[in-house]
C-alpha cells in the first residue's frame, strides 16, 4: 500500500511540474508575441507618436487618442511611458498626459475583447502571410506588416496552449482547491491579480491568461473579477517602477495613473464582492465575456475624471517637485569628459572618447529638439541655447581629435585603432548634424518670422513628420552608439531611405500645392523645400554611426552601381 501510495505522490508531482513547465511556456509565448507586434508597430510607426501626442488638443479628443495608440502599442504602460518621456521634456503637460494614458487603459482593455475571440482559423493564414512578409520581402514597411502578421498569430496561439493547459488540471484536486481559496478572499484574488500583471510586465497578457483560465471553468467568474480588477491596479504600477529613473517632471503621470486606477480598482472589487454587486455579474451566461465586459466598464468610468485630474496635480508635483538645474550642472553638459590621465590605458581612453561622443550627440539633440518650435514663434532665449551648444559642439570635436592623436596607436590592436577612427568619423559628422540646424535651419526660421510667412497646414505637417524622424532616429543612432547593436544598425540604416522617401513626397505634394493655387505654399516655397531638404541631410549625417558596424558584419555594400554595366548600343558599334 506504502508502495502505491509513493508511486501516486511521484506521478503527481511529475503532473505538477509538467502543469508548471507548460504553463510557463504558454505564458513567455504570449508575452514574446505582444512584444512582437508592439516592436512591428513601433519601428514601423514611431517616430509619428510624437507629433500625435504633442499636437495641441483639447484635454478630452485626447482619451481617443491614447485608445488608439494602446491598440497600435499592445500596451496601456507602452503609452504611459511614452508621455512621461514627453511630459517630462515639458512637450505635453499634466491633465493632457493624464486624458491619453486613461485613453490608453480603456484601449488596452477593448484590445482584450479583440483578442479573446476564438479566431483559431485565422491563425494558418496569419502565419503564412506575416511568414512570407517578414522573410521574403525587403520593403521596410511590408517586413513590420509581417512581423505584426506573426505576433497577432502567435498570441492567439499561445492563448490555444494555454485553454489546453489549464483544462486537464479543470477537475484535479490542486487548481480547485487554489480557486476555491480564492474564492472566499477576494483581497487575496485582488493581490494575486496585481502580482501576475506586475510580474508579466504586461496588462494584456495578464488579463488575457485570466480570461482563458475563466472561459473553461477553471476558476470562477467571482474570483477571476477579483483577479482581473488587481490586474488593472498591477498595470498601473509598471509605468511607475519603469520610470524610476526619469526626471521627477516625467514621474507624475505615471504615479497619478496608479492612485486613479488603484483607487478605482480597490472600490470596484468591494462593491463587486458585496452581495449586492456580485448579483448582478454572476447571472450571467458567460462568465469569460462578462469579466472583458466589466474590464472595459471599469476603465471607461476611470475616463470620467479625466475633468477633475487637475485636482491631483498639485499634490503630486509637491511629491515630485522640478528639479532646479543649478548653474554648475548646467555648465557641466558643456564640459569635456575626456581625461588625460586615462590615455595611459588605451582600453580607458576609447571608453572616455565614447563618452564624449555621447555628449555631442545630446549637445545636437537640444539644438534640433526646439527646430519646429522656433518655426511657430521666435524665442531669443532658444537661439542662445542653441549658440551655446554650437559652441560646445565645436569644442569638444577638437578635443577629440586631439585626444585621439594622442593616443598610442602602435600599442592597441586592429580591432581598437578601428573603433577610435569610427568614433572620430562620428564627432565629425555629429559636428557637421549641429552646423545643419545652427546654420541652415535657424536661420530660416528666422527668414520665416522676418517675412511674416505661414506654411500651408499640410506643408507645415509634412515638416512635422521629417523632424520628429530625425529626433527618433538620433535617439536610435545614440543606441547603436552605446551597444554597437547590428540590428539597431540596419534599422537605422533603413530609416535613411525612409527619410528620403518621405522627403521625395513632402516635394511632390508641395509641387501639387502649388498647382492647385495654394497661396501659403507659393510665399513658403523656398522655405519648405529648403526645410526638407535640410532635414534630409541632417538625417545622413546622424545614420553614419551605422556604418562601421555594417562594414565589420560584411552588411554594407562598397557601391550602388552595378558592377558589370550592360554595354550600349553605341560601346558596340564602336
Amino acid at each position: 500500500m506504502l508502495a502505491i501510495v509513493e508511486n501516486s505522490g511521484k506521478g503527481y508531482s511529475v503532473q505538477i511540474l509538467s502543469f508548471i513547465f507548460q504553463l510557463a511556456g504558454s505564458v513567455m509565448m504570449l508575452l514574446f508575441a505582444v512584444r512582437m507586434v508592439r516592436t512591428g508597430i513601433e519601428r514601423a510607426f514611431g517616430s509619428a507618436f510624437q507629433r500625435l501626442l504633442t499636437a495641441p488638443r483639447n484635454p478630452l479628443m485626447l482619451a481617443p487618442l491614447g485608445i488608439l495608440l494602446a491598440c497600435v502599442l499592445q500596451s496601456s504602460a507602452a503609452v504611459t511611458l511614452l508621455v512621461a518621456g514627453f511630459s517630462g521634456a515639458g512637450a505635453l503637460s499634466f491633465v493632457p498626459g493624464i486624458a491619453i494614458v486613461l485613453g490608453g487603459d480603456l484601449g488596452s482593455a477593448m484590445l482584450i475583447q479583440v483578442l479573446s475571440l476564438r479566431l483559431d482559423w485565422l491563425i494558418p493564414v496569419l502565419l503564412t502571410t506575416g511568414g512570407f512578409l517578414f522573410l521574403k520581402t525587403d520593403q521596410r514597411s511590408l517586413k513590420q506588416a509581417g512581423r505584426i502578421l506573426l505576433g497577432i498569430a502567435f498570441i492567439l496561439v499561445s492563448l490555444s496552449y494555454l485553454r489546453q493547459t489549464m483544462e486537464p488540471f479543470r477537475e484535479s484536486a490542486f487548481l480547485p482547491a487554489v480557486a476555491g481559496y480564492l474564492a472566499q478572499d477576494f483581497v487575496t484574488a485582488f493581490l494575486v491579480g496585481v502580482i501576475l500583471a506586475f510580474v508579466m510586465h504586461s496588462s494584456v497578457a495578464a488579463i488575457l491568461m485570466i480570461v482563458a483560465v475563466v472561459d473553461i471553468g477553471a476558476i470562477s467568474l467571482a474570483t477571476g473579477l477579483s483577479l482581473v480588477l488587481g490586474a488593472n491596479a498591477g498595470s498601473a504600477l509598471i509605468p511607475v517602477w519603469l520610470s524610476r529613473g526619469m526626471e521627477p517632471v516625467a514621474r507624475r503621470v505615471p504615479v497619478a495613473n496608479m492612485l486613479l486606477r488603484g483607487s478605482g480598482a480597490i472600490l470596484a472589487v468591494s462593491l463587486l464582492n458585496s452581495s449586492a454587486g456580485a448579483d448582478v455579474f454572476l447571472a450571467s451566461g458567460d462568465p469569460a465575456q462578462t469579466l472583458i465586459t466589466v474590464h472595459i466598464a471599469f476603465n471607461a468610468a476611470l475616463l470620467l475624471t479625466v475633468p477633475f485630474a487637475v485636482q491631483l496635480e498639485a499634490p503630486v508635483a509637491a511629491i515630485f517637485p522640478k528639479n532646479e538645474v543649478r548653474g554648475e550642472e548646467l555648465s557641466s553638459r558643456y564640459r569635456s569628459v575626456l581625461n588625460r590621465a586615462d590615455l595611459a590605458s588605451p582600453s580607458l581612453a576609447l571608453a572616455g572618447l565614447r563618452r564624449e561622443v555621447l555628449r555631442m550627440a545630446g549637445l545636437v539633440e537640444e539644438m534640433t529638439a526646439p527646430v519646429m518650435d522656433l518655426y511657430r514663434r521666435a524665442d531669443e532665449d532658444t537661439l542662445e541655447r542653441q549658440r551655446g551648444c554650437e559652441d560646445a559642439l565645436n569644442s569638444a570635436l577638437n578635443e577629440v581629435r586631439n585626444y585621439s592623436a594622442e593616443i598610442d596607436q602602435t600599442v592597441i590592436g586592429r580591432e581598437l585603432r578601428a573603433e577610435l577612427r569610427a568614433l572620430v568619423d562620428y564627432a565629425i559628422a555629429l559636428e557637421a548634424a549641429g552646423d545643419i540646424v545652427v546654420k541652415r535651419l535657424v536661420p530660416l526660421t528666422q527668414e520665416k518670422h522676418r517675412s511674416s510667412l505661414e506654411f500651408s497646414p499640410a506643408g507645415f505637417s509634412e515638416l512635422l513628420t521629417l523632424h520628429a524622424k530625425a529626433m527618433s532616429n538620433l535617439d536610435k543612432a545614440t543606441n547603436v552608439l552605446i551597444g554597437s547593436d547590428l540590428e539597431g544598425a540596419r534599422l537605422l540604416l533603413e530609416e535613411k531611405a525612409e527619410i528620403a522617401r518621405i522627403e521625395r513626397n513632402s516635394r511632390k505634394k508641395h509641387l501639387k500645392r502649388l498647382a492647385e493655387g495654394e497661396l501659403n505654399s507659393f510665399r513658403t516655397s523656398d522655405l519648405h523645400l529648403e526645410t526638407a531638404y535640410s532635414f534630409k541631410e541632417f538625417h545622413s549625417w546622424i545614420v553614419t554611426v551605422a556604418h562601421p558596424i555594417l562594414q565589420r558584419e560584411g552588411q554594407l555594400l562598397e557601391t550602388r552601381l552595378i558592377r558589370k554595366p550592360e554595354p550600349t548600343r553605341a560601346n558596340a558599334k564602336a
